[in-house]
């Protein structure tokens, strides 16, 4: 079952930054978490109370319409609820949302209790598995209402089996049980698509990255959940048997939980570690920590142009505010001489790049990586660069965007020996050098940044 909307995070921010396995679904998954603990906004309230509405009119007709001959008593039901409250707790963070283990219930509740009545019994399930949340403060009474939305999943199997004659859980009626399989996703992304458009403007198909592996889950539980379905019988209430899977389940949902909680604390640790050292640029030498990060604006606007992922895009934040920190090796009467400096002194600027990179290497990890962008930062288009010579497309594209952007940002900026450039003669001048110095691409990318105002 996917509980894609539970917290209802849209896509990350431009210029995301974190650490861990994935850096995309890290950042969803902080923004979801965030969001979690946070009343619903007016306009997501009004979706998911229309969406949670409607369920509870469409579940209440089917279980007043409908009818069975099937008979269990009130025990086995709470039963049944009770076991999905449970499976609704383990909890596998998935991008917006989670994937919850509810198959190794929900497919018993449908091959062994009165159909009509599970959509009710899935949300009577799912409120119960929310409580301590809500009873704690840790998540606010209003999001209780996505528990509505969230169990439309259980509508489409309902429907199905009802329409089917309420069939037993045999062999010959496999395939009726797989389209109800079948009408489970499709009323699952239906809701959840039709929630967050409506709640969130985000866009249905940005989901189905994170539906795909949800799904993937019920359909890996599904043949285990029927053999369990068949393996009850005439006694509906041994659904418990499930109950070892389910703790099993809960124990590596928790594993998963602390390896994301560590990696979203390293991501935090490395961005606290590259403002530090963002800091120590700006202490050694005030014009350079500053004009790094104005740099940052821009090259994180040129890189959204270009459509750099969010990897990249953190590359590109931490070596735009970090391209510089190489000078810190370098003597200030030679960062800040009036004049143009001699073939020695040149030779000594030039090792910045060089020593930024070592520097970086010796924190490692994320900030070793930006360390070799760093290294190229000064590399020219034709090659005439340095430190390596590289060229045209050898050259790391977040380096290349770096590039441009601090050039752009040194002419428009005041110094000592000079006063800043107008913005349409940094421009021209950028593209007088583009295919020699500059990448053609980067520089129309960054033109068009500026000619908007971002």
């Amino acid at each position: 079952m996917a509980t894609s909307v539970a917290t209802g995070s849209p896509l990350p921010e431009s210029g995301a930054l974190r650490g861990g396995l994935d850096v995309d679904a890290d950042a969803l998954i902080e923004q979801s978490r965030q969001l979690a603990a946070t009343p619903l906004g007016d306009r997501d309230r009004l979706a998911s109370l229309l969406l949670g509405g409607s369920f509870l009119a469409v579940a209440v007709t089917l279980a007043a319409l409908a009818h069975s001959s099937r008979q269990v008593g009130l025990l086995t039901v709470l039963v049944f609820v009770a076991s999905y409250a449970l499976a609704s707790r383990i909890d596998f963070e998935i991008g917006t949302g989670s994937a919850v283990p509810t198959q190794l219930v929900l497919v018993p509740m449908l091959a062994l209790l009165p159909v009509q009545y599970v959509p009710l019994c899935v949300m009577a399930g799912l409120l119960l598995g929310g409580l301590p949340e809500y009873v704690r403060g840790r998540v606010p009474v209003d999001r209780s209402v996505l528990r509505l939305v969230n169990s439309w999943h259980a509508v489409g199997p309902a429907l199905v089996l009802v329409a089917a004659g309420q069939p037993e859980p045999t062999p010959r009626n496999l395939p009726i049980y797989a389209l109800a399989l079948l009408a489970q996703f499709a009323f699952d992304f239906g809701s959840t698509a039709l929630r967050d458009r409506l709640g969130l403007g985000v866009s249905p198909w940005s989901l189905l990255r994170f539906m795909v592996w949800i799904w993937a889950v019920d359909s890996a539980l599904t043949p285990i959940s029927v053999l369990a379905a068949l393996g009850c019988g005439a006694h509906p209430s041994l659904v418990v048997v499930s109950l070892p899977l389910i703790g099993l389940l809960a124990y590596f949902a928790r594993e998963r939980q602390v390896r994301i909680d560590h990696a979203l604390e390293l991501g935090h640790a490395y961005r606290g570690t590259a403002m530090l050292l963002g800091d120590v640029v700006e202490a050694d030498d005030a014009y350079t920590g500053s004009h790094s990060r104005d740099v940052v604006t821009l090259v994180l606007d040129v890189a959204n142009r270009l459509g750099l992922d969010t990897r990249d895009r953190r590359d590109a934040e931490f070596a735009a505010l970090l391209h510089d920190i190489g000078k810190i090796k370098v003597p200030g009467e030679i960062i800040n001489k009036p004049g143009k400096l001699t073939d020695e002194e040149w030779a000594i600027m030039k090792t910045h790049t060089v020593e930024g990179e070592r520097l970086l290497s010796q924190v490692g990890g994320i900030l070793g990586n930006v360390g070799r962008i760093v290294r190229s930062c000064h590399e020219d288009w034709d090659g005439t660069g340095y430190p390596d010579g590289l060229a045209a497309d050898d050259i790391p594209l977040v380096a290349r965007i770096v590039r441009a952007c601090d050039a752009f940002s040194a002419m428009t900026t005041d110094r000592a020996y000079r006063k800043a450039r107008p913005a349409d003669e940094a421009l021209a001048e950028l593209r007088r050098c583009s295919g020699t110095d500059f990448d053609p691409v980067v520089v129309e990318a960054l033109a068009a940044a500026v000619s908007t105002g971002s």
